[in-house]
């Protein structure tokens, strides 16, 4: 069978494939289906957020370490070459109309070029939104834990169960590969892997990617790769693209500008269908095709652009990010591991870094939400609660705030230990010795 991959452009909209499945549904069918969907939809990080109690403390400036949108604080801008390359789409007059619900020929052509290698090569074939074609409702879907809150959020409004793997800290976060595959029954439809994460800024090694694509060639389950955040990994560290090491095994592997190019507001990302040994077979693309037809398409402009941006971006501009992501998450790691009662891991890419909470030290609180409200309370420092993510009593920190900012917090968070940490009394003991 001939080595062939597909090229999926998409919006970030998560899109139901009934109709893939039952030809033209009704509008009363369709608005069923819509009104199930909404009903069924909950973002846990708003569940959460939204339940808090934040309130600053008015005599200290607010740091908030909870957003991942590198752009907040102005220090990380993109560079100017993609901003150039936005200005000449625009000034072209060639992108202000629609494009074909797929993506222009040209710019999936782009994607496919720049993500193509001997291991996995592309063609620009394809098309838009390919997330919900693997599952019906009913199916289930193995996620990573602690993870981005958003696969579960986008399953669970089609009516897809989630199956929660564990990730381990003491390892770095890699997968605990005996109880992910304990958890794959006749109804599991995929699996979501993370590499580098968030919420954990782990990246996995070429051997631990091979492990899991075993577990998933054993049960001939596809693997749905979010890699957004693909090469901004820390030096000495690589991040191998799964595509690249699986051989029998298809996979969809998503990507986009928002992370690397420092521009989430762009909304521009894709998915790459890697299927060398046509697993998926025609039903799946001819599913795609009908999915990318149920929206009008990302936006035309950026289109226009990702040729240059892909491009012509210059390579000091990632090395300068990824410098800076790595001198913070350096300072946020040393700084905290001295802290009492709190168990920082230290992140190898992408702009997070997970901190674990020794709850017993710590009685004041009942759990990390109750712990990050006090925090913003009294030294206004917001840590996103992992609860958010499903993993309690630890917290996230996202470290792409100005460096000077990065230590204040720190110290704050310090100080905000000292006060309310309780040593047990094994610890007491000792210490009167």
């Amino acid at each position: 069978m001939e080595n062939k991959s597909y090229l999926v452009q998409m919006n970030g909209n998560g899109v139901h494939n009934k109709s893939i499945e039952n030809g033209q549904e009704s509008q009363a069918e369709v608005g069923r289906e819509a009104l199930e969907m909404a009903n069924n939809t909950l973002n846990p990080i708003r569940a959460i957020v939204d339940g808090m109690k934040l309130t600053p403390n008015p005599e200290k400036p607010m740091i908030a370490l909870s957003i991942g949108d590198p752009t907040v604080f102005g220090n990380l801008p993109t560079d100017g070459a993609v901003l150039q390359a936005m200005k000449d789409a625009i000034d072209s007059q060639k992108y202000n109309g629609y494009a074909p619900s797929v993506g222009y020929l040209k710019s999936r052509q782009a994607v496919a070029n720049f993500y193509s290698c001997p291991e996995a090569p592309l063609e620009a074939e394809a098309i838009d939104l390919a997330i919900s074609v693997l599952c019906n409702p009913g199916d289930n879907i193995l996620v990573p834990c602690p993870g981005f809150s958003l696969y579960k959020t986008l399953a669970v409004s089609m009516g897809i169960d989630v199956k929660l793997y564990n990730l381990l800290p003491e390892k770095s976060w890699e997968v605990d590969l005996l109880q992910m595959e304990s958890l794959i029954d006749e109804r599991t439809s995929c699996m979501i892997v993370t590499n580098p994460s968030n919420p954990c800024g782990s990246v996995f090694s070429k051997e631990h990617l091979q492990k899991i694509i075993k577990v998933a060639s054993r049960h001939c389950l596809p693997i749905l790769a979010d890699e957004i955040y693909s090469d901004m990994v820390f030096p000495g560290c690589s991040c191998s693209s799964m595509a690249s090491l699986s051989s029998d095994v298809p996979i969809l592997s998503c990507g986009g500008l928002a992370k690397r190019w420092l521009v989430p507001g762009w909304r521009m990302g894709w998915i790459l269908i890697h299927d060398r040994n046509d697993v998926f077979g025609s039903k799946i693309r001819q599913g795609l095709v009908k999915l990318s037809q149920r929206i009008l398409g990302a936006c035309s402009i950026i289109q226009g652009a990702l040729d240059s941006i892909l491009n012509n971006t210059p390579p000091s501009f990632f090395s300068k990010t990824i410098s800076f992501l790595k001198t913070n998450s350096e300072i946020c790691f040393n700084e905290l591991s001295t802290v009492p009662g709190l168990n920082p891991v230290m992140p190898s890419g992408a702009m997070y870094l997970m901190v674990g909470i020794d709850m017993d030290r710590f009685p004041d609180f009942k759990n990390d939400v109750d712990f990050t409200e006090r925090l913003v309370t009294e030294q206004s420092v917001f840590c996103l609660p992992a609860s958010a993510f499903e993993y309690p009593n630890y917290f996230r920190i996202v470290v792409t705030v100005p460096e000077e900012m990065m230590v204040e917090a720190c110290s704050r968070i310090r100080e905000f230990c000292q006060r309310h940490n309780r040593a047990s009394s094994t610890e007491s003991t000792d210490l009167d010795h």
